[in-house]
This record gives C-alpha cells, structure tokens and sequence, in this order.
C-alpha cells in the first residue's frame, strides 16, 4: 500500500503534531509515502503570504523523513480539472487526481475526499 499525504497530515508529520491520529502516524510509519508536488506548492504559497509558518526546508523534510516526491504530470492536471466540483480548493483536487491515477491511499482529515473515488486514511 503506497500512501499520498496531503498538506496538513504532512505537516503534522514533520512537526510531530498530536493532531495527528495514531493509525495515520503507524500507517506513515510503516508503508510507502509519497507527498505531491501539489503540498510543496501550497505551503510555499501559503507561506509567503504568511497564511502559515513553516520555516522548514520543504524538499529536506520530504527526503529526510524517507518520503518521495510525486510530480504533477499533465495526466493529472486534467483528470483533477475534470473531476466533479464537490470541491474547488485546486491543492486537493490535484491530490484527488494523484491518488486516483496511481491508486494511492491518501491521508487527509478533510471530509471532501470521501466524495470522490479514493481510498482515504484519516489524518485525525
């Protein structure tokens, strides 16, 4: 089983947040990770405009805590715009397409994945 963090379960990860539920932390722990190029876009995006504070080194935290990278390929791009609009926030929709498209689980805390086709893991 291969997993897809979204941003906040990445985030709780690094910082070791409580928020973060004990399967989700054994399941990171224990399985293949990969985390989109989608988060690392968010959190710089929402870093700059100071909507959060992570001063970390984005790509360092991927590779040191043994994550991989998982690229927006032009595949995903569309399947993310074609998907349903039960949800607008183009972060998770990129992360639904991903997951889709590489039948990955993703962990997230956010009830609007249960919309779409994906296997989720909760975050919390």
């Amino acid at each position: 089983m291969s997993l897809l963090l979204d941003t906040n379960a990445f985030l709780w990860w690094v910082v070791d947040s409580p928020r973060l539920s004990k399967g989700a932390r054994e399941a990171i722990s224990s399985e293949d990770v990969l985390v989109s190029s989608a988060t690392g876009f968010e959190i710089a995006t929402k870093r700059k405009s100071r909507k959060l504070r992570f001063d970390e080194d984005i790509e360092s935290q991927v590779e040191g805590n043994g994550f991989r990278g998982l690229d927006i390929t032009l595949q995903h791009a569309v399947a993310a715009g074609d998907l349903p609009l039960h949800h607008r926030d183009p972060f998770d929709r990129i992360l639904i397409a991903q997951a889709q498209i590489e039948q990955l689980i993703v962990v997230t805390s956010n009830p609007m994945f249960s919309q779409y086709d994906v296997p989720v893991l909760s975050a919390s």
